[in-house]
């Protein structure tokens, strides 16, 4: 049953794609509170408007049709994405909250799932365990995202894993 309700959400984002991504990050970047230019007191500053390039991702399947745009704030305690996705002609929006201390946080998949996540910093990576219930009654599945910054901060990489699956990697640049 829950692989037959992902079929139309995907078609949705598959839709959404053909809107034009960058009025929006304008838009995200003007509205970015002020305090995201004092100094931050953490291994990686992520705060910012990221737009996905799918060009530069690798093993994206359909999900290169997606344009994504993030808006991140951050704190020592916490860390807040503000997604909006675009796929076929059709915007989604979420946010993701992750603790930075390690406490588990209740979120939402890209496919609506309710999850629980936990970050951890690894260096300058944050990297979130996502467990979910699996397709099979009575069973969960996991999947880890890095995330990481470039030399300069001018681009954000997420690394998704699932298993034995290769990784999806999704490079988004950061909007001036």
């Amino acid at each position: 049953m829950k692989k037959l309700l992902a079929c139309p959400l995907i078609m949705a984002l598959v839709l959404a794609a053909c809107a034009d991504p960058s009025t929006e990050a304008q838009r995200l970047a003007a509205s970015q509170p002020a305090a995201a230019l004092e100094p931050l007191d953490a291994p990686a500053d992520f705060r910012g408007v990221w737009i996905l390039n799918t060009d530069r991702g690798e093993n994206l399947g359909m999900m290169k049709a997606v344009n994504e745009t993030i808006v991140a704030t951050q704190n020592a305690d916490s860390i807040t994405f503000d997604m909006t996705d675009v796929f076929a002609g059709m915007t989604t929006t979420r946010t993701i909250v992750y603790d930075l201390n390690g406490a588990v946080m209740q979120n939402k998949a890209a496919m609506g799932a309710e999850s629980e996540t936990v970050t951890r910093w690894d260096g300058e990576k944050l990297v979130t365990t996502w467990t979910e219930e699996g397709a099979i009654a009575g069973t969960e599945t996991q999947r880890t995202e890095t995330r990481w910054l470039s030399e300069g901060g001018k681009t954000l990489s997420v690394s998704m894993v699932r298993g034995d699956n290769p990784p999806l990697l999704f490079v988004f640049e950061k909007a001036e």
